[in-house]
């Protein structure tokens, strides 16, 4: 008996496999890889631009990080003798200055430095206190609705229907300036931001079937958020964040510039524009190479974003996730 029913489970060697008999194997050959560090490489590697973007923000983070060791001389260091010196100038007593002096007689170069140093990390500290808030305020609202959802998008509406440089200005007339009291103002500003986008990529994800798969087996609302909403938002939070960090930055010298930033004698770029706009007919360098440092750095992060972007996109990432193997199919 046993015998006659191996016999009939054994596949007929006359009988033509269709497209569907061998599915498993199809699917091994056909599936899409993961994203990988590699695929991402591969995909930054392939666009020079962006490439170029990501280099010199990687000089600019170095230059931030390590400002106390490769700055060539004291920010605050003031030399009279020395002032106005333009770049590739050199004093009577062998100092090198690469990009100058300023009116003071402190070097250029080592300012920038550590203005990089304040610039940049209130930028990062800002967007990331901000996103924290929002993002977390964003799924709770989307996945609860009901009352708290009400609350929280109608303080978003309302908050983000006033000028945000009006608010800090008055936030920051009343509080004063300095680096902590930026980043407390640039958190209660930018969170509405994360909060929006958070909210709407919680609706689109919280009647899913793998959500409404959770909640049969039991997993509390916490750990829906944390452990299946929240990671299938990251690639468009990304995108957001390093979009609020340019911007950030953008403010924190534009509050600098009107006196409301880091306080002298500590440097910030859009302090270093504030205190050179004076002599910009006889010394250039000391509004134009601040104000390069932020343009450029501005550009690089929207670049980087734009790149995030279709790298997390599968229609624009299909060129980098498709296998070698199969493009070289396709283009035969």
């Amino acid at each position: 008996m046993t015998q006659k029913l191996l016999a009939k489970t054994e596949p007929d060697p006359s009988v033509v496999p269709t497209q569907n008999a061998n599915v498993e194997g199809l699917y091994d050959e056909e599936r899409a890889p993961k994203l990988t560090w590699k695929i991402y490489l591969r995909a930054l590697f392939s666009d020079r631009v962006t490439l170029i973007a990501a280099l010199f923000l990687i000089i600019m983070a170095v230059s931030a990080l390590g400002a106390q060791f490769l700055a060539p001389f004291d920010p605050n260091q003031i030399d009279i003798m020395n002032r106005f010196m333009p770049p590739l100038s050199m004093t009577d007593a062998g100092q090198f200055h690469l990009l100058g002096t300023d009116q003071l007689g402190r070097d250029v170069l080592s300012r920038l430095m550590h203005g990089a140093q304040v610039s940049i990390s209130i930028g990062f500290l800002g967007a990331i206190c901000s996103g924290l808030l929002g993002i977390t305020l964003g799924i709770i609202a989307g996945y609860k609705r009901g009352l708290f959802e009400d609350i929280v998008m109608r303080l978003v509406d309302g908050m983000q229907s006033l000028p945000s440089l009006l608010i800090a200005l008055f936030v920051l007339f009343i509080i004063g300036g300095g680096y902590f009291n930026l980043v407390l103002v640039f958190t209660f500003l930018q969170w509405t931001v994360f909060c929006r986008m958070a909210r709407s990529l919680t609706l689109n994800l919280r009647d899913s079937n793998f959500i409404s798969a959770a909640r049969v087996l039991g997993c509390t609302d916490a750990r829906i958020m944390l452990r299946h909403i929240l990671p299938n938002m990251v690639a468009p939070l990304m995108v957001l964040f390093t979009l609020e960090v340019a911007i950030l930055i953008l403010s924190e010298a534009s509050l600098s510039f009107l006196g409301f930033g880091v306080q002298p004698p500590n440097a910030s770029w859009g302090r270093m524009i504030a205190s050179g706009r004076d002599h910009i007919n006889t010394a250039w360098w000391l509004v134009t190479l601040p104000g390069l440092a932020i343009f450029l750095t501005a550009l690089a992060l929207n670049l980087l974003a734009g790149w995030c972007r279709a790298v997390s996109d599968p229609v624009h990432s299909s060129r980098w996730l498709t296998p070698k193997r199969k493009q070289n199919k396709q283009e035969g």
